[in-house]
């Protein structure tokens, strides 16, 4: 474990009296254990977050790599609505069967 290092923080009074009460109910034994735990949660975020944007990064380059042809726009409309009218209809025979 490396040497700990003394800081001195400026926290809102709202912010204080979390950190208080959070020592005062007995979820942390000290004021340093909750800024260490909030600490460890915003690196945790960070990580997650640089994590996203790397699956992001990564989805957005397969999809330029994409040698696919393209359609327009007029095209997956007419797909989506034929998809949509196709799941309608086994909706309906699955009533008629069932009802």
């Amino acid at each position: 474990m490396e040497p700990a290092e003394k800081l001195s923080i400026t926290v809102t009074p709202a912010m204080a009296r979390m950190i208080r009460e959070k020592v005062e109910n007995g979820s942390f034994g000290s004021v340093s254990e909750v800024i260490h735990a909030a600490l460890r949660a915003l690196q945790r975020e960070e990580e997650e977050h640089a994590e996203r944007i790397a699956s992001i990064r990564a989805r957005v380059k397969a999809s330029l790599a994409d040698t696919r042809p393209a359609i327009s726009s007029d095209e997956a409309i007419a797909r989506i609505k034929n998809n949509l009218a196709e799941l309608a209809k086994a909706s309906d025979l699955n009533k008629n069967r069932n009802g």
